[in-house]
């Protein structure tokens, strides 16, 4: 019997474990994914926590994963062994509901979520539907396109489905994980780009990743200061602080946007006369499977140059990694390097 090196969760709230288990044989729709890279996110604390319902533990997280195929499981027809593939977030249709049977997973209301309905990318062999799985450009490696299929994919497929049009102001709230992406996205679609950001120790880093005007959201006001420029058709939230992003809202313009994709825990307060009088509106943003692909994001990194920055750790130190990126003491994205 074969084993592999991963971690694991073995119930809500446990410690990360590094373990040896059985190297998982793939089945039917499925291939086996020799992992070299695993990006670590904030989803990953939906496992680490337990915040969703009906979890099977133990459980290895990861859902930014990119690797070789090793092994195709019966009835895989469209890959072939030894490509470099990556799996994200949506780890594929249920294959159950009408919308699956129709082809269509992006209404799927149950779609298989990637380190959470089964085994993610910390570990060195993982299984994963073929329907998941996207082709990862030979100009990317793997350390860098692993956080595009979660983090790169959500920021790019919320600018480029907003209401913001080439040459709009749009605002970026945070420049973290995400943020640091939302910020490269805006300025290579054509936006007039904002950062917004606390202090002035990412001035600096702003302009370089492509910000236009940089906003210290310390020391000025920042809706008073979108509002000076014209008013932003779109603030992309990307940091996990309720309170900054209330502050925000008054920045918009006349039918203006505010999109979120970060996830606080505490409520966002704002009146209903702050988006009645100039038609503003409040939306969340997650990528969806088949509607907003990440070879669509990976394929715009390609052209743009936009490319995260990350760290890398070795899969022994996924717990050191985690603790890292959930207190913001990574620039900007953590990724496991697990396999070459």
């Amino acid at each position: 019997m074969s084993l592999m090196r991963a971690v694991q969760v073995s119930a809500p709230g446990a410690d990360f474990e590094l373990i040896k288990k059985t190297i998982p044989e793939p089945k039917e729709n499925e291939v086996r994914i020799k992992v070299q890279a695993c990006g670590i996110c904030h989803g990953d604390a939906v496992v680490k926590e337990g915040h969703f319902p009906g979890i099977k533990y133990p459980r290895v997280p990861g859902h930014e994963v990119v690797g070789t195929i090793d092994k195709l499981g019966p009835a895989v027809s469209s890959w072939e062994i030894g490509r470099r593939v990556g799996v994200g977030w949506h780890g594929g249709p249920c294959l159950k509901c009408e919308a699956c049977r129709k082809g269509d997973p992006g209404n799927c209301a149950s779609f298989l979520t990637t380190g959470i309905s089964f085994d993610g990318g910390y570990a060195e062999y993982m299984v994963a539907q073929q329907q998941a799985m996207t082709i990862i450009p030979d100009e990317i490696n793997s350390f860098e396109a692993a956080p595009l299929l979660c983090a790169g994919r959500t920021t790019f497929t919320a600018l480029r489905n907003s209401a913001a049009r080439g040459g709009d102001l749009v605002a970026i709230q945070g420049i973290g994980g995400l943020g640091h992406m939302g910020i490269q996205f805006a300025r290579k679609l054509g936006f007039k780009t904002v950062a917004l950001s606390r202090g002035k120790d990412k001035e600096e880093l702003a302009y370089k990743l492509g910000a236009h005007v940089y906003i210290d959201t310390e020391s000025l006001n920042p809706a008073d200061e979108l509002k000076k420029l014209g008013g932003a058709r779109v603030i992309l939230a990307t940091a996990p602080n309720s309170k900054a992003i209330s502050q925000v809202i008054n920045g918009l313009c006349f039918d203006g946007q505010l999109i979120v994709v970060a996830a606080p825990g505490e409520p966002m307060q704002f009146t209903p006369g702050q988006l009645l009088g100039g038609r503003g509106s409040i939306r969340g943003w997650t990528a969806r499977p088949a509607k907003d692909k990440s070879e669509d994001a990976l394929n715009f990194s390609v052209i743009s140059g936009a490319l995260p920055m990350i760290e890398v750790f070795p899969l022994e130190q996924a717990a050191s990694a985690y603790e890292k990126m959930m207190t913001s003491k990574v620039r900007f994205r953590a990724v496991l390097k697990i396999g070459a």
